[in-house]
């Protein structure tokens, strides 16, 4: 928790941008309880799963004086944006308000991997890459990609017919819980409040896709299997199922790095952060068994 009293003996002040998303909506939670101002950003404050305990701010990405007053008075901001071709410039916007608001800390969700042209991590390299010229503190975190992308497989798993391009390769997942309480320790961090560092996350092993078949079909009590396809074949399947071809390249291209096991490493960060362990893909497994039976 912060230690220092703020300005007026105001309690201190974190905006959260993507607090609709998935480590948004845990981290306004966990934050829900401390002796803290949310102000959480969102660009439909009619829309349903608001968070309840924070005030709404609107910003229109095309009206930049909305991000001004949205940022008037915090102090810390918490910056996550959903996958979409305007993410470098939204992300970019934000943070250049967030400095001239006098925001002291901004905690940027970014990704694990390596430089790329794949989306998103090619955004997220362009958006680091601007956040590292400002005179600002931050904390950028690099999770390994989210356990909850298995929620996809939930139909197909029910059909018998999950499948993908990924083959054996393994891939680190982590739980979004953890990353929404990664991010909460960099918030409520006061021992460094102008440093500028990077987290690296991961869940406690990697795994392969064949690796989590197994697994469910423990859960399931029948015999799941991961169908192995190539990526012309998978891209069909996606785009058969409706996806647009934006959505289905994303995710070919995770089943590319997960193909080559780029993101198997495993780390320590989270328990040095939080002083536990991650959770496992087979805990999540267990806890939503439900979305992959008929």
């Amino acid at each position: 928790m912060f230690k220092h009293s703020q300005p007026n003996g105001r309690r201190p002040r974190i905006a959260v941008a993507g607090a609709t998303g998935r480590v948004g909506s845990a981290l306004i939670a966990s934050l829900a309880s401390e002796p803290l101002d949310l102000v959480a950003l969102t660009r439909n404050p009619n829309a349903e799963g608001l968070p309840v305990g924070a005030t709404i701010a609107a910003v229109d990405f095309d009206a930049p004086s909305t991000l001004d007053e949205a940022l008037r008075g915090a102090d810390r901001l918490f910056l996550a944006h959903g996958t979409s071709p305007r993410q470098v410039a939204n992300e970019i916007a934000l943070i250049d308000a967030a400095v001239a608001a006098g925001v002291g800390q901004i905690v940027k969700l970014s990704t694990m991997g390596p430089p790329s042209q794949l989306h998103p991590m090619d955004w997220h390299m362009q958006i680091e890459a601007h956040l590292a010229t400002l005179d600002i503190g931050y904390t950028v975190l690099r999770p390994s990609t989210f356990v909850d992308i298995l929620a996809r497989a939930g139909t197909p798993v029910a059909d018998d017919a999950w499948g993908g391009a990924a083959g054996s390769g393994v891939v680190n997942l982590i739980d979004t819980r953890d990353v929404a309480d990664a991010a909460r320790v960099a918030l409520l961090d006061d021992a460094h409040p102008t440093s500028q560092r990077v987290y690296h996350l991961t869940g406690p092993r990697a795994v392969s896709m064949p690796e989590v078949a197994e697994e469910i079909s423990k859960l399931l009590g029948r015999t799941i299997r991961y169908q192995q396809r190539s990526p012309a074949e998978q891209r069909e399947k996606l785009l058969a199922s409706g996806l647009s071809e934006f959505v289905a390249d994303v995710l070919l291209g995770l089943d590319r790095l997960f193909y080559q096991s780029v993101m198997a490493e495993t780390t320590t960060t989270f328990k040095a952060l939080t002083g536990r362990e991650p959770r496992s893909v087979a805990g999540w497994l267990g806890e939503n068994i439900s979305k992959f039976r008929k």
